[in-house]
């Protein structure tokens, strides 16, 4: 596989994953998952983090993930390399493991102190990926071990940062977020 077909196989296999705390955004408001609760005198995870725009990430990589199966014949075909279809357990391990490696970031942020919005880097930018990743393989081990190949992985931790802090700035720019990390 030449490094072409690797990063596109990455980001690819890892849409399902990127686009559900982007729509959690979008669709989120509503009440926190932590209903307001505190331990140790600060919020468990904050009004940042609530049961619409979590369910809203999810259904977002969800239908992405159909949506990429439906055309994943035409786009291997037109790019000359397979890229792979989503068996159903892998997409809801990735939007699933997304969503879920953002509620325990902001738990990790609240319990160091860090406000709602405050950077914590590394943690930021990798949260979704350290559990998305893990919870499809258990979910979809077959499927995780045909396409995430160990390059496939390591172009994912590299890539990732950079994408989200891109598309961060983008969210920033448009109104969408109140910080531009």
């Amino acid at each position: 596989m030449t490094l072409l077909e690797t990063i596109v196989i990455a980001f690819w296999a890892m849409l399902p994953a990127y686009v559900p705390n982007n729509a959690a955004v979008l669709a989120g408001g509503g009440r926190p998952i932590d209903g307001g609760r505190t331990w140790d005198g600060k919020r468990v995870l904050g009004d940042g983090k609530t049961w619409r725009g979590t369910a809203a990430g999810i259904t977002a990589g969800l239908a992405l993930a159909g949506i990429l199966t439906l055309f994943a014949g035409d786009v291997s075909n037109a790019l000359g390399f397979e890229v792979p279809e989503f068996a159903p357990l892998a997409a809801l391990g990735l939007a699933a493991g997304a969503m879920l490696g953002d509620i325990l970031a902001s738990f990790l942020k609240r319990r160091s102190g860090r406000e709602r919005g405050a950077m914590f880097p590394g943690l930021d930018q990798l949260d979704f990926v350290v559990v998305s990743l893990p919870l499809t393989a258990l979910l979809a081990t077959d499927w995780f071990r045909t396409v995430f190949t160990w390059e496939v992985i390591l172009v994912v931790v590299v890539v990732t940062p950079i994408l989200h802090v891109a598309t961060n700035m983008i969210a920033y720019k448009l109104g969408l977020k109140n910080e531009p990390w």
